[in-house]
């Protein structure tokens, strides 16, 4: 049971940085050169996942701005909300369901030492 543990608590972890990583794009997607981060998984031993953070540096939409010293061209940030939105939803049930995992486990450590006792 302590892999269960181990494996859900490591998932707990990844993917509340995949949604920190997903709030945090969201919230930066106006941000004049802001540079979208992403999360990649990778195995982890014994058992697990792990979470590295990494910056996504594709170029943002230029556009035209007015300033005090004429026309110049901006970057926008490179953040898609239409693609942010969705991946949050899924990392936030992926969440959940790891929670879940570590209740079911902690149910059933209680009722092997009700059984022992």
């Amino acid at each position: 049971m302590i892999s269960a543990v181990n494996s859900a608590l490591s998932g707990l972890q990844t993917f509340g940085t995949k949604v920190n990583s997903n709030a945090n794009n969201v919230a930066n997607a106006s941000t004049e050169g802001y540079k979208k981060t992403r999360v990649l998984m990778s195995s982890q031993d014994p058992q697990g996942v792990k979470a590295t953070v990494q910056q996504v540096n594709n170029p943002g939409f230029m556009r035209l701005e007015e300033t005090n010293e004429g026309s110049e061209m901006v970057e926008s940030s490179n953040v898609e909300p239409a693609e942010e939105l969705p991946e949050s939803q899924l990392n936030s049930l992926f969440y959940q369901a790891n929670l879940k995992t570590l209740k079911t486990t902690d149910e059933m450590t209680a009722s092997l030492l009700s059984i022992k006792a």
